[in-house]
């Protein structure tokens, strides 16, 4: 990373440095192609499907978990081994080639096998991408650049769907013009051309990147930086495992990763069943549109995520970011049972916004932790490991929330009719809300398993000299 003398340009002073900046602009690039493409599959998974629609788009979301679920680990133990600056860009000029190939796709099984090898390129950029990032800044500007992560990651959402959208407009307009006809340009192939353009560019900024990797010499405990190139190992079943095992075992070992991982793992089967029965809360508890209160509670979500964001970034130097955290992890669960508990929809919006707030919190200190807490050489491994554990409880959620909730609708409505009497209180207990409480007691019982997890915490491993 660059010198930064007393006078910080602009980019610095909330980039912590040009290098990072750029590759933020990547990431923002990645990010935006991400959703694009996955919009675009989804449609295009709908049309060919013939007469069961439902199934194709059930196969393409499958083929996005799955790799995660299988490969995840792996993915964490080739990047500790590669290149990370090769990787990245090897996986960017792999999407763009995939999605070039998308629009002459004309069988599920085509956009199935697209999809699972959109996704393995993903599962070695990401944990590439974090590892690469407390080696282009200074530690006590992680906060401030995961905050900004967490907006490339999740910001360019509504971004990818405007252009989405209008790419219907301009899809009209040129599919008149007979010699793109080879390209068969519609609404979806269009998306899928700009989807492989950003990934093209985003490779093309990362090739200006200088990514080093940071080793303690073992003769006078300085930090040197060296290229992954320096690093070589050797390539056998044996030490591949042995590698993967030895990242799993410091997840569990070092009690910051622990309690980071204990916290997103089990605190995400709780949050993420909001995902399929927030709609179902809205008619059933709430009394009004599926749709509408759905909305509400997305948009309050994304607004809360906003504030956590910037509250952070304000006041990062000032912050003990483990009891920030583990306080954040508790505020979730409580304004989750709160919020479920509420009987308007304004009263259950503005405490979902402050789930929001903590959901926020606990995405950015957690990264931020880890990357101050994992060292060097096992980096990769530790988010990969991270991701793989948030996809496996995200799934946990989706499938058990509703059949959970359909249980339980089934218990309240033998045994109490869906409605009891507190204190001259009718409380209506459909199964939504009981498992919607169960939820926010699963992230309580996160927040508790983190609190015992924590203990005094090792000195940050990634004390590199500037």
């Amino acid at each position: 990373m660059e010198s930064e003398g007393p006078l910080e340009t602009r980019t610095q002073r909330v980039f912590g440095s040009t290098q990072y900046f750029r590759l933020w602009i990547a990431q923002v690039l990645s990010s935006c192609g991400d959703w694009l493409g996955l919009f675009a599959i989804l449609i295009t998974a709908e049309r060919i499907g013939g007469g069961t629609p439902e199934a194709s788009v059930a196969y393409v979301m499958i083929a996005r978990f799955f790799p995660g679920l299988i490969f995840g680990s792996a993915a964490g133990v080739l990047v500790d081994r590669w290149d990370r600056k090769r990787t990245m860009i090897a996986c960017d000029i792999g999407r763009a080639a995939t999605l070039l190939w998308l629009p002459f796709v004309d069988f599920v099984w085509q956009l199935v096998l697209a999809s699972l090898l959109l996704e393995v390129f993903a599962l070695l950029w990401a944990p590439a991408k974090e590892a690469s990032v407390p080696n282009l800044v200074p530690l006590e500007k992680l906060t401030a650049v995961n905050s900004l992560s967490l907006v490339a990651a999740y910001g360019t959402f509504p971004v990818a769907a405007a252009v989405s959208i209008g790419l219907a407009g301009l899809a009209s307009v040129l599919e008149h013009i007979a010699v793109l006809d080879v390209l068969r340009i519609d609404a979806e192939s269009l998306a899928f051309y700009i989807d492989a353009l950003t990934f093209a560019t985003s490779a093309a900024i990362i090739a200006t990147l200088a990514l080093p990797r940071a080793l303690l010499s073992e003769t006078d405990h300085r930090i040197y930086r060296v290229s992954d190139a320096e690093a070589t190992k050797v390539w056998s079943p044996s030490e591949v495992f042995g590698d993967l095992r030895e990242g799993w075992s410091y997840i569990f070992i070092n009690p910051t990763v622990r309690m980071v991982n204990i916290a997103l793992a089990v605190g995400l089967i709780g949050g993420g069943m909001v995902i399929p029965l927030g709609p179902v809360f809205a008619e059933d508890v709430l009394k009004v549109d599926q749709g509408d209160g759905f909305r509400a509670f997305m948009v309050a979500l994304g607004i809360g995520v906003a504030w956590g964001v910037a509250l952070l970034t304000a006041r990062q130097n000032k912050l003990q970011k483990e009891r920030v955290f583990v306080a954040a992890v508790f505020g979730a669960g409580v304004c989750l049972f709160l919020a479920t508990s509420m009987w308007t929809l304004l009263g259950a919006a503005l405490l979902v916004g402050g789930l929001g707030v903590c959901a926020g919190t606990v995405y950015v200190l957690g990264f931020t932790l880890l990357q101050e807490h994992a060292t060097e050489d096992l980096r990769a491994r530790v988010f990969a490991g991270l991701f793989t554990l948030v996809r496996s409880s995200v799934m946990m959620a989706l499938l058990v929330g509703p059949a959970l909730a359909l249980f339980l609708n089934g218990l309240s409505d033998k045994f109490f009719d869906k409605d009891v009497n507190i204190f001259g209180f009718h409380i209506i207990i459909p199964g939504v809300r009981l498992t919607m409480w169960l939820a926010a007691l699963i992230i309580v019982a996160a927040g508790l398993l983190t609190l015992t997890s924590m203990r005094k915490s090792p000195a940050p491993a990634s004390e590199v000299s500037r």
